[in-house]
């Protein structure tokens, strides 16, 4: 078991460019689908915490997933396979563009252009994804909208949002 949730959150690590957000199509995919690990309830629970929680929304995702499975040593095997190939590669690349100030390449410039709009495919991928497991009638949609709209429109921090609607969402049995 341990080395399945390291080896499963490696690969995401490894192929998922774009990091946090990016991961989660990727993450929901292995975790639900191919191991069944989580029901999908489950795994929007793990989300929701996961966000509330300070840090990487992948790497909160991976320690509560391989908590949930295998308690300490199932956080550790989770969050060291999600952080590792990212660790890796950057060194490597750090290195590599400092030697040879490789930044200024119209190659790799374009292709980090390139990157970009991918990256925003993946994150609109994982919104619809856990949208349509999360918003499952017209209340979930108003709190979802209105959640939407304090985030992108005001000041409001997304993790006091989500402390409120977590503690009405209790009071109020939504």
């Amino acid at each position: 078991m341990l080395f399945d949730l390291f080896y499963t959150f490696f690969k995401i690590g490894l192929f998922t460019i774009g990091g946090g957000y990016a991961m989660l199509p990727l993450i929901n995919k292995e975790v639900i689908e191919t191991h069944a690990w989580l029901s999908a309830e489950e795994f929007m629970d793990v989300i929701a915490i996961a966000e509330m929680t300070p840090g990487p929304i992948a790497v909160n995702t991976a320690t509560f997933v391989g908590y949930r499975l295998a308690k300490i040593p199932g956080a550790l095997a989770g969050t060291l396979g999600v952080i590792l190939p990212s660790l890796i590669i950057i060194t490597i690349i750090a290195a590599y563009f400092v030697q040879y100030n490789v930044s200024e390449i119209p190659r790799i410039k374009g292709a980090f252009t390139a990157l970009r709009p991918a990256v925003v495919g993946l994150i609109a991928s994982a919104v619809f994804s856990l949208g349509k497991k999360g918003i499952i009638d017209l209340k979930s949609g108003l709190i979802a909208g209105a959640v939407f709209a304090l985030v992108t429109f005001t000041r409001v921090h997304p993790i006091f949002i989500l402390l409120v609607t977590g503690v009405l969402g209790g009071l109020l049995l939504v």
